[in-house]
């Protein structure tokens, strides 16, 4: 199948009972069995649902690997992710990244004796020079959240290569409608499903594929070891918001170019942050691994006051002043004083989320309404 007919068809059955094209929410937590331990594939929701496996399939499908997981939240995927390490392990991972998965990775599982090295992921060659015997995994946001940088997929790939390393890549902000890590070589890929997948503002969850069989059961014997689950009416929404991914993400990534182009031209603008223009550093790239540049446009001002950033969010009117990103609706938001406000101030002046750093997520709405409101925002 094509993506597009993935995302409707894509691992996915008519109930067999009914016949049911849509799957039915399945709200029990038990399953009857013909004779102990005689049944029909399910025993109990923590360990599968019906609900969820349609989830679950439909994830491997569009990511085009071998096992899919729904958790229920983004951050319980990569708790799961973790736990495949032991102490004493290390793990590198790009500089920029999601707050709270900094926060995690720092103030939870360091104390489980798991050494973080964060690394700017700009030149692969340097994760080869902090590469050890211990180290089990490397982390990959790609772009990254919220300075946009991109990372080749395909190159820490091959550093990693033949070292018992495991890959593994947050595709939250690209979706494999734009790119598709596991076709680049990575071994695992993550989602806030909260956002793009999702796609309405209506739902906490989280999503692992993995690139084989193996890997997929061990990280479904954590999953229901420890309890990270998605319930049956959240997978529902998820489920339903991934057949309409391809059109959301297409008009997501046109909106955000015209928003990233006014941007430029605005007097007050000094930097803007898109894979899409041409004065993005990793334009190349963004061109060979990603079919389009999404809905994400960060920018600075030319006065770096974080003064002007408040005041323009606090005018906007179209866009919405709001934590969370990849909803039909246009939000806006102010890294150092909400998504990234766990991570050290001195750390976010070293990696560059500067405190008038304004990250829009760009919506489905009319493109010249979104640049309307944000003119008003700037007066």
């Amino acid at each position: 199948m094509n993506f597009n007919t993935k995302v409707i068809h894509g691992g996915q059955h008519h109930e067999s009972a009914t016949g049911s094209v849509n799957v039915p929410v399945f709200l029990t937590s038990t399953f009857a069995q013909k004779s102990p331990g005689v049944h029909s594939g399910y025993e109990y929701s923590r360990a599968a649902n019906p609900t969820r496996q349609a989830l679950e399939d439909s994830l491997a499908s569009i990511e085009n690997g071998a096992r899919g997981l729904a958790f229920g939240s983004g951050l319980a995927a990569i708790d799961c992710v973790l736990k495949l390490l032991n102490p004493g392990d290390e793990v590198i991972a790009v500089d920029d990244l999601y707050g709270g998965t900094y926060r995690m990775f720092t103030r939870l599982f360091e104390k489980y004796q798991l050494k973080f090295t964060f690394v700017n992921f700009d030149d692969v060659s340097k994760i080869a020079d902090v590469i050890t015997d211990k180290t089990k995994l490397i982390w990959v946001e790609t772009p990254t959240n919220p300075l946009m940088k991109l990372v080749d997929i395909k190159a820490v790939v091959e550093v990693a290569k033949g070292k018992d390393i495991l890959v593994a890549v947050d595709n939250t902000f690209a979706t494999p409608y734009i790119q598709r890590p596991i076709d680049l070589g990575a071994d695992i890929v993550m989602h806030s499903a909260t956002k793009y997948l999702g796609g309405h503002s209506d739902v906490i969850a989280g999503a692992l594929i993995a690139k084989d069989a193996e890997l997929g059961e061990k990280l479904h014997f954590i999953q229901f070891a420890s309890g990270g689950i998605l319930g049956p009416h959240d997978s529902y929404l998820v489920l339903r918001g991934i057949k309409t991914l391809a059109l959301r993400m297409q008009r997501h990534s046109d909106n955000g170019l015209a928003v990233a182009k006014y941007l430029e031209t605005h007097p007050a603008v000094d930097k803007v942050i898109y894979p899409g223009l041409e004065s993005h550093p990793q334009y190349e790239l963004a061109k060979s691994q990603m079919k389009e540049s999404g809905g994400m446009v960060s920018f600075t001002f030319k006065s770096s006051k974080k003064e002007d950033a408040v005041k323009f969010l606090e005018k906007v009117r179209v866009f919405t002043l709001a934590e969370s990103l990849g909803g039909v609706e246009s939000l806006a938001n102010h890294p150092a004083l909400m998504t990234h406000a766990s991570i050290p101030a001195e750390k976010r002046a070293e990696l560059g989320i500067t405190d008038d750093l304004v990250r829009l997520s760009v919506g489905i709405e009319d493109a010249e309404d979104l640049i309307a409101d944000l003119e008003k925002a700037f007066s």
